[in-house]
């Protein structure tokens, strides 16, 4: 449904830090699926850990943050010029659970969804699968704002 370039339409990362590679599923005001590919080539394996490479849970959690941005601003029926305006701020992260590691050459899937909706605020809930299992959950509430 959106390919990098329209998310990087949407959001103000880029690489090293763009999170999400592609959107396949979106139902404004519901829900988002979108999936990272992640790969050996990625900077942040150099250290973590060599040998034993495992994608941190710090950034499964900010790529489920991007996805819920996307899904909030696809949302709220806004024009490019509009949404170039604005940004999402995080303002909570709660519940975090990780429960099994990502690898290189996995497909994260980022499963999102409205929990609540009020003004310029959202509740997200948000799922990451690799292969239909369940490997991270968290709600995430954010705020979109003025630049």
């Amino acid at each position: 449904m959106l390919d990098v370039v329209q998310i990087q339409k949407i959001l103000p990362h880029r690489f090293p830090f763009l999170l999400i590679d592609r959107i396949t599923d979106l139902i404004p005001n519901t829900s988002l699926v979108g999936y990272k590919n992640v790969t050996i080539g990625e900077q942040i394996f150099e250290g973590h850990f060599p040998g034993h490479p495992i994608y941190p849970g710090v950034m499964i959690l900010e790529g489920m943050a991007q996805a819920g941005g996307v899904l909030a601003f696809k949302s709220m029926e806004m024009s490019e010029e509009e949404a170039a305006n604005k940004v999402v701020y995080f303002m909570s992260i709660d519940g975090a659970k990780f429960r099994a590691p990502v690898r290189p050459g996995d497909r994260l899937e980022y499963r999102m969804s409205v929990v609540k909706h009020k003004g310029a605020i959202w509740v997200l809930s948000g799922k990451a699968y690799v292969d239909d299992t369940l490997v991270s959950e968290a709600e995430l509430k954010a705020m979109i704002v003025d630049k």
